[in-house]
């Protein structure tokens, strides 16, 4: 019958959700486990350094997130949210909507001064904005589209969340989540690691409904993952073979790296990887990794303590065991820990 998902279940005590980032994004916690034997030390994010080597490729996703959530107000005076999710056009976006009536397949609203015209799709939205483009709306009335657990009321909303929930390096945007593992990193960090001799290098994975969803079959093996955009420099795919063929090891930070490196590793895509013409690989992928998977591309990887049920969950469990994780999760749990995106780190190796 294959895997359960409630096996991939925990209790989590809520004064352990991280509300907001630790003042310096280098003070969080690092818990290293060693998926060999499984075992952990506990150490401060800057001790990161002190596992890698030279000749190691560090491996960073660079997507920025969007100002994706919108407010929307009906004829009737009612609110509407959107989170835009995905591109169709310059004016068009595919959303999650909340607050629309459940028999209604159109709907006409403002957000703030620019008319939205809403269209059902499944279980998404299509959104239209004739009069603007969807890049001006956001600019003008988007907000950090910050996970539901994080609960600060009305005047907590917007603390350094512009500029904290985004990495250092963000450059391309596209995400409606931020690849958290790689928010602990500074400038002056990536530069020390930089000068031991390990090459640090830049993919792109537009974070999506594909990682934001959590499963809710009964069964693993029967989720579905929602595509997600990934790009990739050709010359990068050079660098991962020549850290591979002189003893190198493959380090990615976050999931979404992972999944994008095994992805281009020739596992499984949703459609062709194809060649933009500028030296780039892009293309989209839909990769569910869950235990029973082989890794083909990554040797050690930095995340987060993740959500139950979770895709992230699933795949830091292929990589180095359930029981392992969740030792090392009831670990960081007595310790006080700080869980999910504004909390704590963990590398794997």
């Amino acid at each position: 019958m294959g895997l359960r998902t409630e096996e991939f279940d925990y209790e989590l005590p809520k004064e352990l959700i991280a509300q907001v980032p630790e003042k310096e994004r280098y003070a969080s916690r690092l818990l290293v486990l060693r998926r060999q034997n499984g075992s952990v030390e506990h150490r401060t994010f800057t001790d990161i350094a002190a596992y890698l080597r030279e000749g190691d490729l560090l491996v960073l996703n660079d997507t920025k997130v969007l100002s994706a959530r919108l407010k929307g107000r009906k004829p009737t005076g009612g609110h509407v949210g959107l989170l835009l999710v995905e591109k169709i056009d310059e004016h068009r976006w595919s959303c999650l909507v909340d607050g629309a009536k459940k028999a209604s397949d159109k709907l006409d609203v403002e957000i703030g001064d620019v008319r939205a015209c809403l269209e059902r799709k499944g279980q998404f939205w299509n959104v239209d904005f004739p009069d603007a483009s969807a890049d001006e709306v956001m600019a003008r009335y988007g907000t950090m589209p910050l996970p539901h657990y994080i609960k600060r009321g009305e005047n907590g909303k917007g603390i350094l969340d512009a500029e904290r929930y985004q990495t250092v390096y963000a450059e391309k945007q596209g995400s409606i989540a931020a690849p958290t593992a790689g928010l602990h990193f500074t400038e002056e960090l990536l530069d020390r690691i930089s000068m031991m001799g390990v090459t640090v290098v830049k993919i792109t994975l537009h974070i999506g409904v594909g990682t934001f969803f959590l499963v809710k079959k009964e069964h693993v093996e029967e989720h579905r993952m929602h595509r997600e955009y990934f790009s990739v420099q050709r010359d990068i795919i050079e660098l991962l073979r020549d850290a591979r063929a002189t003893g190198g090891r493959i380090l990615a930070v976050g999931t979404s790296a992972v999944r994008t490196l095994e992805t281009l590793s020739g596992r499984k895509h949703n459609g062709p990887v194809n060649g933009a013409g500028n030296g780039t690989l892009q293309g989209y992928t839909d990769l569910f990794i869950h235990p029973g998977y082989r890794f083909m591309a990554v040797d050690g990887m930095v995340t987060n303590f993740h959500l139950p049920r979770s895709t992230p969950l699933l795949l830091v469990c292929a990589f180095a065991g359930k029981e392992n994780i969740f030792e090392a999760y009831r670990q960081g749990m007595a310790l006080s820990y700080r869980f999910y995106s504004y909390g704590d780190a963990m590398l794997i190796l």
